[in-house]
């Protein structure tokens, strides 16, 4: 049985430090493993009385009620991930991770498994079909060095339409095999932009869609445009792009108003909901660039809930689930996950935290 450890560190978020098994990583998707999207394992948390429900996401309706109201972040998966060659010919990997204004890219050059902090200003990348990536200053530091690079991208034609011909989905050590982009894709995903998955979202069939709307349940959209992840390091997350509309803003605050409640799938929403709601927890419309970071200290005052994935001890996002969940719940919550197995990372398990 694997249980939290308590140690003199603490996870972000105020977890006690735990290690994750790598049998609790899930390296291929649920239907590589015999099983549909929404066959997931799914960890019921409401505040109100404190229990744990231990369930699949094929039940999410049955946990939601007539009047609620889910936000889902429509942005899709770029193939965001290309090899590459330096100046004296050592094999890269550049993962485009946001786009800026001015044609610019941030990108992260990684050689193998990890980051490549060795680049330096005005280097140049040679990309497969004869596309290339000039750096030019220094965009988020790291430990280690640089991570994260302002970059101008040369690429023979529009840039997304490279991408698709010639980019791999970004992965990381714990996925077996190689899988097609359509594999990191969210079934209601609209609009190209994010360098990850917004992957709590990824369960979500169009029957499942079908039975809360059935039930009485809403669905409004955001954007927001994921940059790269990190695995390595606990590093808050970077400035992103993010749009909501007037529509939906007027949705989450109908829904508050009439008594239902508003249920984000996944952190991206919450981020993005927490940079246009007011201090009298009214939602407005906006669009541009976020560098909100949800923590203890930022009380959640534009969601009651949250669907999410199961996040590494030194990833920033338990940080917003202690927000949102407090402390007591989580600390139960990634207890009982990890007796029980549930299954970590993109192509893993739920958590949803209800009122």
């Amino acid at each position: 049985m694997t249980t939290l450890v308590p140690t003199e560190g603490r996870a972000i978020g105020g977890l006690p430090a735990f290690e994750l098994p790598a049998e609790l990583e899930a390296g291929s998707p649920p239907e590589a493993r015999g099983m549909t999207r929404d066959a997931v394992r799914m960890l019921v948390a409401p505040r109100r009385d404190g229990t744990l429900v231990h369930s699949h996401f094929s039940e999410l309706p049955r946990f939601l009620d007539e009047g609620d109201l889910i936000v889902v972040n429509t942005s899709s998966t770029l193939a965001a991930a290309v090899p590459g060659v330096d100046s004296i010919g050592r094999s890269l990997e550049v993962h485009f991770s946001t786009q800026l204004p001015a044609g610019l890219w941030t990108v992260e050059l990684r050689r193998g498994d990890e980051p490549w902090f060795e680049a330096q200003p005005g280097e140049v990348v040679d990309l497969v079909g004869g596309a290339r990536v000039e750096l030019l200053a220094p965009f988020a530091a790291h430990p280690r060095g640089v991570r994260l690079w302002i970059a101008l991208a040369r690429t023979p034609g529009p840039l997304h339409t490279y991408l698709a011909v010639h980019g791999h989905p970004i992965r990381y050590r714990y996925v077996r095999g190689s899988w097609p982009i359509s594999t990191y894709q969210n079934v209601y995903a609209t609009e190209p932009g994010s360098a990850e998955m917004p992957s709590a979202g990824r369960p979500f069939t169009p029957e499942v869609l079908t039975r809360l709307v059935a039930r009485g349940v809403g669905v409004a959209p955001i954007v927001l445009h994921t940059g790269v992840a990190s695995p390595e390091a606990s590093e808050p997350p970077y400035p992103e792009y993010y749009r909501v509309t007037r529509a939906t803003a007027h949705r989450v605050n109908d829904t508050r108003r009439e008594g239902g409640r508003v249920i984000a799938i996944g952190t991206t929403v919450v981020r993005a909901l927490e940079t246009v709601v007011d201090p009298r927890r009214e939602v407005h419309a906006g669009s541009g660039w976020t560098d909100t970071v949800v923590t203890p200290e930022h009380p959640v005052s534009s969601v009651d809930g949250l669907l999410t994935g199961w996040h590494e001890p030194e990833a920033s996002h338990l940080a917003m689930l202690e927000a949102i969940a407090g402390r007591d719940v989580l600390e139960r919550s990634y207890a009982a996950a990890l007796s029980e197995g549930y299954l970590w990372h993109e192509f893993g398990d739920v958590h949803l935290i209800l009122p």
